[in-house]
């Protein structure tokens, strides 16, 4: 499955158009496919691991990234103020680890994957990372039983591990043609089958409204920070030249935000999604700016990067229809609410 789709296919999949057509047949394949999975798990031929603590998956079913990662950290950082223990899982897309394994501090972004090591090094929390999540899940309870909360980055469609909360984020493409991969962006059919237990909560990340989801306020921090421990304002660099390099799933939207903030883009350098960045190289003597999940990958290289956290927060009603359930699922499973 792709995670940053070709623009060729990004364009096709924004509306119902010839290439998507010729595509439908596949994506009946698709939809064979999802009902023969959840078949699966529906009649015990495959089985769900439920765990002893409430799992919140944030996620999506459109390709690409939605700006799920920020909203795991925020959420992860606020509950924890709450007095929340809060473990995360993620998958670990980009890293080369064969098994689950914990990231640590000293973890490499080509091991574990740069959005594990970014919330590790955001959050600080234990954070595990495994293809199969219910093992990486069961391994942080097992090292940290005092967790009482589990937010899984990605895996709405990952039925081995049952979620009690479904958060699902849209940005500003909605479902586009809302057709199944490869005709559409789906993931999944959309409205998703939910079993009764499962409460799900819809977010948007960008400018426009999804199905009355609500919104995440997404903003650039007003400074910025390089591998060396540095931190500068981020008005000081206005109208100046600076290059900048991003392997996000939408680099334009991080070269825009940056170019709001006054800054003149001369060198802008997109890459893939998870793209490792091994061999990058500076374009000229300018200062170069990163996102925060590209910086784990530069800065052991090139630690005058300078990267600009992104500030994300939900607002007083997300908090308000989420705080009940949460306690209500806590003292189901025989457990104090903070």
């Amino acid at each position: 499955m792709p995670t940053r789709p070709s623009d060729f296919l990004s364009d096709a999949w924004r509306e119902s158009g010839p290439v998507a057509w010729c595509l439908f047949p596949l994506t009946l394949l698709s939809h064979a496919y999802i009902r023969l999975a959840k078949l699966a798990y529906k009649w015990g031929w495959k089985s769900t691991a439920k765990l002893p603590v409430p799992v919140i998956v944030v996620g999506n079913v459109m390709v690409g990234g939605t700006g799920k990662t920020p909203i795991v950290m925020h959420l992860a950082q606020r509950l924890t103020q709450m007095g929340w223990q809060v473990g995360v899982i993620a998958r670990g897309h980009g890293g080369h680890h064969a098994d689950c394994a914990e990231v640590t501090q000293q973890s490499l972004a080509q091991e574990v994957g740069d959005e594990a090591l970014l919330l590790k090094h955001r959050l600080g929390l234990p954070v595990f990372i495994g293809k199969r999540r219910a093992q990486a899940a069961l391994q942080l309870m097992q090292t940290y039983p005092q967790t009482q909360l589990i937010i899984s980055d990605d895996g709405l469609q990952h039925h081995a591990l049952h979620h009690d909360i479904a958060l699902c984020v849209f940005d500003d493409r909605g479902l586009g043609n809302g057709f199944l991969l490869p005709a559409g962006p789906l993931r999944e059919i959309w409205p998703r089958q939910l079993s009764e237990s499962v409460v799900q909560m819809t977010v948007h990340s960008g400018s426009k409204p999804f199905e009355g989801s609500l919104a995440a306020h997404r903003q650039l921090a007003g400074y910025a920070v390089n591998g060396l421990g540095e931190q500068r304002a981020l008005h000081t660099w206005q109208h100046q030249a600076v290059d900048a390099v991003a392997a996000i799933a939408q680099p334009e939207l991080f070269f825009s935000a940056l170019r709001q903030a006054d800054l003149l883009l001369a060198h802008p350098q997109a890459f893939p999604d998870h793209a490792p960045l091994d061999h990058w190289q500076p374009h000229s003597a300018n200062d170069v700016f990163c996102t925060e999940k590209d910086a784990v990958k530069l800065w052991p290289h090139h630690p005058d990067v300078w990267a600009v956290p992104l500030e994300c927060e939900l607002p007083v009603v997300f908090w308000d229809e989420l705080m009940p359930h949460l306690h209500r699922l806590s003292l189901a499973h025989g457990h104090q609410t903070a």
